[in-house]
């Protein structure tokens, strides 16, 4: 194992029914935090992750406190077979989880806040709604001024740099549908309306912000053992005020995913692990810089590789 292991942290849109279930038959210490954090909920989780349906699993209030604590069960189970990160970073929902991993804040206090966090998004989507839609083919400055120019229309910006040529926007219905047409003409490959529950990362969200931001600033917050790369930076950081900061511009503010894979490897970080359900960041990671390797570990059968 390299001493520059990373680990990386899915967001929204990589759960999947029956995600966690062989964990939670396999490992006592799966079905202790299943457990746990069932508690914790007012909903039964580990009936949504095992069991579905998916419409329900699909809802931001399930979907973020399932992805967190499947991740964090997959981090507990490969720290246990001596794999251990130097640098973590997560995605959007998966800064929370990796916040956890380094250390930074406890996995009871971080499920309460990510439990909050998609119900206040929600909520805010059902407010005031909104939408997201991908991008294929377009430079980030090309997307930035399609951004601009729709902004007559309504409300819209980037809101996630994932990798070369895939950017998502999101804002009002209008706003985002303008872009959509600019970016058809600015020569984009593909734009495609995404199936959300509300406009993520844009002004859209300043109500949710204001519940999250009066949680955020009870819930106590350590140094992270090792360095966080986050979202909003696209930098390291370990200042648990500063990251308390960041936190809350994140909600705001576009996931700088690409630049924060490339600083990170330019850091010397590597191999990758993507704890948790899918392989997005897999995938992701692969048209960045395809010369790193990245394995998603997420069930018993992808531990046991591990261990081979």
């Amino acid at each position: 194992m390299s001493e520059r292991a990373a680990f990386l942290f899915p967001g929204q849109g990589s759960q999947y029914v029956g995600m966690g279930r062989d964990l939670y038959e396999a490992f006592p210490e799966a079905r202790e935090m299943f457990d746990q954090a069932e508690a914790l909920l007012d909903f039964p989780l580990k009936k949504l992750c095992f069991e579905g349906p998916e419409e329900e699993l699909k809802q931001t209030r399930f979907t973020q406190p399932a992805i967190f604590v499947h991740s964090l069960v997959v981090d507990r189970l490969v720290r246990q077979r001596g794999l251990v990160p130097e640098a973590v970073a997560g995605h959007s929902l998966g800064e929370y989880s990796a916040l956890v991993s380094a250390g930074a804040l406890g996995f009871a206090d971080g499920l309460r806040l990510v439990k909050l966090r998609g119900e206040l998004m929600q909520m805010s989507g059902e407010k005031h709604p909104g939408t997201m839609a991908a991008i294929i083919g377009l430079k980030p400055e090309e997307v930035e001024a399609v951004c601009r120019q729709a902004a007559e229309a309504g409300v819209v910006q980037p809101a996630n740099f994932n990798c070369p040529g895939q950017i998502v926007i999101s804002g009002s219905i209008p706003g985002v549908r303008r872009a959509m047409e600019l970016a058809r003409q600015a020569g984009a490959r593909l734009v495609k309306e995404l199936v959300v529950s509300g406009a993520f990362h844009s002004p859209l969200m300043k109500e949710a912000l204001e519940g999250l931001v009066a949680a955020l600033r009870q819930v106590p917050l350590q140094k992270p053992q090792v360095p966080l790369y986050s979202n909003v930076e696209a930098a390291p950081t370990s200042d648990p005020e500063h990251i308390r900061g960041l936190l809350e511009q994140q909600l705001l503010s576009p996931v700088r995913w690409e630049e924060s894979m490339r600083r990170m490897i330019a850091d010397g970080f590597g191999p990758f692990y993507e704890l948790g359900p899918g392989n997005v960041l897999q995938g992701l990671l692969k048209r960045i810089d395809r010369k790193q390797t990245c394995r998603s570990i997420g069930t018993a059968r992808d531990l046991q590789e591990l261990a081979a």
